[in-house]
C-alpha cells in the first residue's frame, strides 16, 4: 500500500490540512475526539509524517537537547525514558550531551544549543556547575531550558525536582529512630542545591534530635577512584559512626564495597540509607534502603513543560518548582535485628 501525504488524508477526513497538522502534533487546540480520528486514519491510510520536511517549514530543527552529568545513575537512564515518551509523541529527537560532571564541557554543550540545532534545552547541572552564565544567554535568545533534577536556583527557568530537604531529613531520623547516634550524610558537592537542600534537611534532623553535627558532612569527587579510598578512610576510621547517608547511588555502591573489603557488618555496625532508583536494591546484602526517586517522573514533566514553552506558553512554570515527591522505602540495611 502506497504512503498517503498529509493534503490526501486531510481530504479524506474532510478536515483542513492545518488541522490534521495540529492533530498529529497532539496540539492542545485539537481536541482528544479529532486527534483519534486522524491518528486512526493516518494508521489505516498509511501516512508517515516526514519530520525533516515539516522542520524546515517551520524553521525547527524537530531536535530537543539533554545535558546529562552522567549516565551511570540508574537515575538518569530513567529520566531519559521519561523525556524520550514525550518527546516522541511531538515527533521529536532527543540529542543526549553527557557532561562527566565536568563544567567547561557542559559550558562547550550549551554554546553547541545556540547554533540552532536544537529547539528546547533539559538540563541537569554538573557538580562543578555555580555560575549559570552560559544557561542565561540562551534565556536570553528565547530557547526554551527546563532543570530537572539538579538545578540552579539562581537562574529564572523552570524546574522539576524532588523534595530534597524533606527526604534529608527523613532518612536521618530513620537512622535516630533505628538507634544510631553518630551518623554521615556523604555528598558529592557543596554547590549542588539538591544536595545542599538534602544535607540541610538532615542537619535539621541531628538539631532535632539535640545531637551535634560536627563532620557530619562528607564531601567526595566525581573519581571513584578516590571516593572508593575516602569511603574506606571514613568508615575504617569512624570511631563510633554507625550510619551513612548516601546523597547519591553511586556512593551508596561504593560504601557497600568499601565494608565489603574492611569486614564491616551492615546493618549492624553500620546502617545505609541511599538516594537511589536502582533496581537492584531489593537484591543486594543486605537489601538498600532508598530514598526512591520519581525518575520517569520527573524526566516526563520537565519534556512536557519543555514542549509548552517551546509551543509559545508559559503557565508561570518559572515562578515555582515542580516538585514530586519521593518516597522512603525500608529494607535490610537499616533494620535492627529485631526487624531483619
Amino acid at each position: 500500500m502506497r504512503k498517503t501525504n498529509i493534503k490526501e488524508l486531510a481530504k479524506i477526513l474532510n478536515f483542513s490540512v492545518a488541522t490534521v497538522s495540529k492533530a498529529l502534533r497532539d496540539s492542545h487546540e485539537i481536541s482528544e475526539q479529532t486527534k483519534k480520528k486522524v491518528l486512526e486514519a493516518a494508521k489505516e491510510f498509511n501516512y508517515t509524517p516526514n519530520p525533516y520536511a515539516s522542520s524546515l517549514r517551520r524553521k525547527r530543527s524537530k531536535t530537543i537537547a539533554v545535558i546529562l552529568p552522567e549516565v551511570a545513575d540508574n537515575f538518569f537512564s530513567l529520566a531519559i525514558n521519561g523525556i524520550q515518551s514525550i518527546a516522541e509523541k511531538k515527533g521529536y529527537h532527543v540529542l543526549i550531551y553527557l557532561s562527566h560532571e565536568n563544567f567547561v564541557i557542559e559550558q562547550s554543550f550549551v554554546e553547541d544549543c545556540r547554533s540552532g540545532r536544537v529547539d528546547g534545552l533539559l538540563i541537569s547541572v554538573t557538580s562543578e556547575t555555580q555560575n549559570g552564565a552560559h544557561i542565561q544567554k540562551l534565556l536570553d535568545e528565547k530557547l526554551p531550558v527546563v532543570f530537572f533534577d539538579r538545578e540552579l536556583e539562581s537562574i529564572a527557568a523552570p524546574k522539576v525536582i524532588t523534595n530534597d530537604y524533606e527526604c534529608g531529613f527523613n532518612s536521618a531520623r530513620l537512622l535516630l529512630e533505628r538507634g544510631c547516634q553518630n551518623i554521615r550524610f556523604f555528598s558529592v558537592s557543596s554547590d549542588l542545591a539538591i544536595c545542599s537542600k538534602r544535607a540541610e534537611g538532615f542537619l535539621a534532623a541531628l538539631a532535632e534530635a539535640g545531637l551535634p553535627n560536627e563532620n557530619a558532612i562528607c564531601y567526595f569527587s566525581a573519581n571513584d577512584t578516590h571516593t572508593h579510598e575516602h569511603i574506606k578512610e571514613v568508615i575504617a576510621n569512624r570511631g563510633t559512626v554507625d550510619g551513612i547517608v548516601a546523597s547519591v547511588e553511586r556512593l551508596a555502591i561504593q560504601t557497600y564495597l568499601a565494608c565489603h573489603e574492611l569486614g564491616v557488618q551492615i546493618p549492624d555496625e553500620l546502617k545505609v540509607v541511599a538516594f537511589s532508583t536502582v533496581e537492584t536494591a531489593p537484591i543486594l546484602n543486605p537489601s538498600l534502603t532508598t530514598i526512591t526517586q520519581p525518575a520517569f517522573e520527573i524526566g516526563k514533566n520537565a519534556a512536557d513543560i519543555l514542549f509548552t514553552l517551546m509551543e509559545g506558553k508559559d503557565y508561570g512554570y518559572t515562578k515555582k518548582p515542580v516538585i514530586i515527591p519521593s518516597v522512603l522505602v525500608e529494607r535490610k540495611s537499616t533494620q535492627n535485628k529485631t526487624g531483619a
